[in-house]
This record gives structure tokens, sequence and C-alpha cells, in this order.
């Protein structure tokens, strides 16, 4: 079934036209990944499909009573509100159906005849939507969304108001999974998340039953969540059913094919044009009507051609040309003991860290798990409580921070470039061209720039210096695809060290040769590249579900043999007592027989009841001896 479909739909922004034939459709159960480059209407396109946002032409279906969940501005809630408060918002009707039972409840102790009656059914009818609309499945639905996004206790205690914009994001990430809409619209849902939040999300969205549509530059998100691909390049979509792996292959094959036939086309084109241009020549020279006639039919033949676009092969690229610096030493970073914490809250512990000249290493982690700390203790940034953080001798370190912000962002591109630089404006723009910035784009304002575009300018200006050690934070955060895939090409010519720390495990594994997981405050070091990692976490993972399984079917065991145990022990007093009873009772009778030796009647009635006593007697002790005899085995 059609979830969702857009036929031709333009839009522009002023006299600028974002694209003009956006055309695709949706199935129910398709997670569908929405990709291009920075600035071809990609969020656009989501806010005209949520509504927020008119097309300009074209013509857009949605299914009937379709609900759409699509992260876009935060709302206000009041100053009072916590994030439990916001998460169960996605819960209004359920909590409605829920008060109007407590309610109907209180009210029927003193209804009778037509009147209860009709209460009971309406009872009936309450608790029948209730069980549809999952009311009684709130509070596990709020704990598996909690657990996986990682909203701990404090957390959802905490006043929404107060939460950073990256905190809200997540929060109302949460609120629309809780909500569960038949179409699901996520622009770039991993930007706040950690590694294992994203691998949940990932989950989550596999097993999601209404249709996904996500917005994302995650190469590795994309390959594990979605089955189709729509690119928008050039103002047009193309289709592609498969992952991002499945996209680029066939993609290329695509553009060769397209590039083939244009080469093909142009060829026959060249000749026709040759042949009409022959044709008049000879109608010329022989004043002859017949070549007129045949160059003016070749040339309509001509003008039919549907013309073969030729496809864009050769997409500007980053070029980053790092000069020839002198090598730093052979220790570049020397990390011993390092503790440091922040208001009484613990961060770092006992961590230790070596890096050598030429490595590049990944800093990887839970978010709050101390990787800016260290990058920031290394900078000089923050002091040690103790141990020690430094760096080796003739570093000379270029930084790019999560958040990159100039002091003066009201200078133009090529003022910020040229600020620390003494350079002329020619070779000046020469160098900001190999960073994609051509033409009056040097001439932008700084404040008016993307976070990618100020990454980019950030970086162009550190490589100006002799730098050695590269200390990256996040540096894929503000890129597309294209920008990343430029900005990993370019690394892998850089001499030096280089130190990032990243979320995204798709640059971590084209970079990095080693990988540094910080875990409960130490590093945990692991000699490869992100799929290395991957695999070595899973057979730690695997034993870890070993032992427990072991410790569990252990402690089952004990618990086992203990009851046993318990019950032998309640058994063997039980007897115990039971032979001291009969025994005091032989002494009775036999007393009670010396007693009343004249008398026969009673002699025999002791007698039986004698011999009944120590049969009873003889069935206990044996009893007793083989419980006894058997605790030996436990």
């Amino acid at each position: 079934m059609i979830e969702l479909a857009v036929k031709e739909i333009e839009k522009y922004y002023g006299a600028n036209r974002i694209f003009s034939n956006i055309t695709f459709e949706v199935q129910s159960g398709e997670r569908v990944g929405l990709i291009g480059r920075n600035g071809t209407g990609k969020t656009t396109v989501f806010k005209i499909i949520a509504g927020l946002e008119k097309m300009d032409r074209g013509s857009m279906f949605i299914r009937k009573n379709a609900t759409i969940g699509y992260l876009d501005q935060i709302p206000n809630y009041p100053k009072k509100f916590k994030v439990i408060d916001v998460l169960k918002t996605s819960f209004q009707l359920q909590y409605e159906i829920d008060k109007e039972i407590k309610q109907l409840e209180a009210s029927m102790g003193k209804l009778t005849g037509e009147e209860l009656d009709h209460a009971l059914r309406k009872y009936s009818e309450l608790c029948a939507s209730y069980e549809a609309e999952g009311g009684y499945d709130i509070e596990e639905n709020i704990n598996k969304v909690c657990t996986g996004l990682k909203l701990d206790e404090d957390f959802l205690n905490r006043n929404f108001i107060s939460l950073s914009g990256g905190e809200k994001t997540i929060t109302i990430l949460g609120k629309i999974l809780l909500q569960k809409p038949d179409i699901l619209l996520l622009d770039e849902p991993s930007n706040h998340l950690d590694m294992s939040a994203i691998e949940w999300l990932e989950g989550y969205l596999k097993g999601y039953k209404g249709c996904v549509m996500v917005i994302s530059h995650d190469r590795y998100f994309l390959d594990r969540v979605v089955t189709k691909i729509i690119e928008i390049e050039e103002g047009e979509t193309d289709f592609y059913n498969g992952n991002y792996s499945y996209f680029v292959k066939e993609k290329q094959r695509r553009v060769c094919e397209q590039f083939e036939a244009y080469k093909d086309q142009q060829k026959k084109i060249k000749a026709m044009e040759k042949a009409i241009k022959q044709l008049r020549q000879w109608a010329i020279e022989a004043d002859n009507e017949k070549f007129f006639k045949r160059a003016a039919s070749m040339q309509k033949r001509l003008d039919k051609i549907e013309r073969i676009d030729k496809p864009s092969i050769d997409k500007p690229k980053i070029k980053l040309d790092f000069n020839d610096t002198e090598r730093s030493g052979k220790d570049v970073v020397q990390v011993k003991g390092l503790y440091k914490a922040f208001n009484n809250k613990q961060v770092l512990e006992d961590l230790n860290l070596n890096i050598s000249y030429g490595e590049a290493v990944a800093l990887i982690g839970n978010n709050g798990s101390g990787k800016s700390t260290l990058i920031k203790t290394l900078l000089g940034e923050i002091e040690v409580d103790s141990g020690e953080a430094k760096l080796g001798s003739n570093i000379k370190i270029g930084y790019l921070p999560q958040n990159v912000t100039f002091i003066n962002e009201e200078l133009t591109v090529l003022e910020a470039f040229r600020e620390d630089i003494s350079i002329q404006e020619g070779p000046a723009r020469g160098i900001l061209a190999k960073f994609l910035f051509f033409g009056e784009s040097v001439f932008k304002k700084v404040i008016n720039l993307s976070g990618g575009e100020k990454s980019r300018l950030m970086l162009c200006k550190l490589i100006q210096n002799d730098i050695n050690l590269l200390v990256l934070d996040e540096p894929t955060n503000h890129l597309d695809i294209d920008s990343r895939e430029n900005l990993e090409e370019a690394l892998s010519d850089f001499n030096g060290t280089i130190v990032f720390i990243s979320h995204d495990r798709y640059f971590i594994n084209k970079i990095a040769k080693r990988i540094c997981e910080i875990e409960n405050k130490r590093i945990i070091e692991y000699l490869g590249d992100y799929e290395y990692y991957k695999e070595k976490k899973k057979v730690a993972k695997k034993i870890v579900i070993e032992v427990h399984s072991q410790e569990k079917k252990k402690s089952v065991k004990e618990k086992t043999q203990k009851q046993v145990l318990d019950i032998r022990i309640r058994e063997v007093k039980a007897l115990e007592k039971s032979i001291q009873e009969l025994e005091e009772r032989l002494n009775t009778i036999n007393s009670e027989m010396n007693c009343n030796g004249s008398d026969y009647g009673k002699l025999v009635e002791l007698e039986k009841e004698r011999a009944i006593t120590e049969e009873r007697l003889d069935l206990a002790l044996e009893k007793w001896m083989e419980i006894e005899g058997n605790e030996d085995e436990l």
C-alpha cells in the first residue's frame, strides 16, 4: 500500500529555485534514505510532507488517516514540565481514556437499573479502546525507548527547559518514537547520539511497523537501516532499491552507462551535423534544391533527438595540500595515571594512553565518558587533578573543534582566511578554491556560513601552518556524504599523527588504525579499524554472556541444592523427633507391662502396641540412615 507519494514538486525561495522535479512514492513498511549534498533541499522536502512548507508546483498524496511524525522545531512546554512529562504527552489519548474509566468506576457504585447497564456497556467500550490504543503497554514502551536512548532517572526528572539543544532534540526524538506515527520522518537522527544509542535506534527502526524516511549522512546507519535510497541531485530524484553500499555501486554503473551513451550520441550528432553542413555546401555549389531538402530533412531528425545529458563525473573535491613539516618526536601523546573530576563527579580515573608518531587513533565512547575532557586536557585547556597528560617534543598541533567559531564572524571568508596569514588576495583565493570556496562565495560573511562551511574554512586555515599533529573533534558532524569522503581521502595523505573523536563509524573505519574506547573511566585499546573493534566486542560480549549463563546455571544449581538440603534437614529433624517419641513410648509400654504382669488381657494389648511401635521405629531409623547416607552427594 502506498503511504506517501509526491509528484513533480517544485520549490522556490524568492528567485532561487531549490528543486524542480521531486517525484517518489513510499510503500507501507519501507525504510527510505533521502540523500544529497547540503543545500539540495532534503529538509525542505520533509517540511512539505509534514505540512510546514508549501510547494510552488506539483502534487502530494498521503494515505487517509495516516499520522506523520517529524522532528523539526523544539516545542515550548510549561516551565515545570520534566522530561518524563514531555514523553508522556505521546499518550494523551490513552490517559484521557484512563481518566474516563476511573471516573466511571467511581460513579457506578451509586447507579442501579438501566443507568448501571448503560454505564457497564460504556465501561466495557472504554476498556476495549484503552487496550486497542496500547494503554496497558505505556510503561513498557517508555522504558524501552528510555533505555535505548539512555534517558536515565536523573535525566527524566530534569526540567525540559533546562536541557541543552542536543538533549532537547534527543527527548523529542524519544517522544516521536513513542507516538509510533504511520510515516516517520527523521532528519539526521544520529547527530546527538553516541554509538550504542545509534545501534539501538538502528535495531528499533528495522522492526518499525510504519514507513520510515531518513535524512542522514551516516553511511553506516544508512547501510544498516534503509532498504531504498532516493537521491536528490540537480533538483531531481533518482531511485535505488538497496542500502547505501548498493547505491554507491549502482550509481557508478549508471554514470558509466550514461557517459558511454552520451559519447555514442555525441558521435552520431557530430556525424549528422557534418553531413548537414556538407549537403548545404553541395546545394550552394551545385545550386541544387534537392540537397537543401535533404539537409532540412536531416536537420529535423537531428532536432527530434532527445539529448542525453553529460553525467557529472569529476565533482569538485577538497584538496588538502599539507606542507612538508619537521616531524615530531616518536612519543606524541603521553598520558599516565590521569584522574579528573568535575564537581566531585569522577570522569577519568587512572587513565593511561601512549600515541606514537604517524598513528591515526580514534577516541570513542558513550556521551559523557570523557573523550572531550581528555582532548582538552592534552590541549592545556583543562588542568589534571592528578597524573599527567602531555605532548611530546617538537609538536606542531592543528585543532578542529566540534563547533567551529571565529573571533570576528562579521569578516568575509577571504578576510577571515587572511587574518593571521600574510598572503595576497589572488593566492588566497586560489587556496580557498581548493576548499570549495569559489568566485563570489569568498565574500560571504562567516556568520552566514553553514556548520560544514565553517569547518572547511577552519581546516583551510589550519593546514597553512606547519602541523604534524591533527586533533579533530567530530570533524564530520556538519559535512554531507561527498564532503566526508573528500575529507577521508585528504586525511589519508597526511604524514603526521591524527587523533580524533567521532561517532561516524564509516569515517572511523576509513581513517583509524587504532581505536581507544573510554569505558568505566579508563581506556581499552583495539589495534585495528572499526570492523576489527566490532568483531572483538562481539567476541567479548559472547564470552560475557557465556560466563553469565554459567554463573546463572551454577546459581540455579546451588539454589536447588540448598532447597533439597533444607528439605532433608527438615525431614531429618522430623524423623529424629518421631524416633525420640517412639523410643519414649516403647519405654512406657515396657513399664506398663511390668506393672500389669497378672492382667493377661492388658498384656496382650500392650504386646500388640509394642510390636507396632517397634516396627514404626525400625522404619523411621531406616529412613533416617538413608537420608544421612545421601547427604554426601550434595
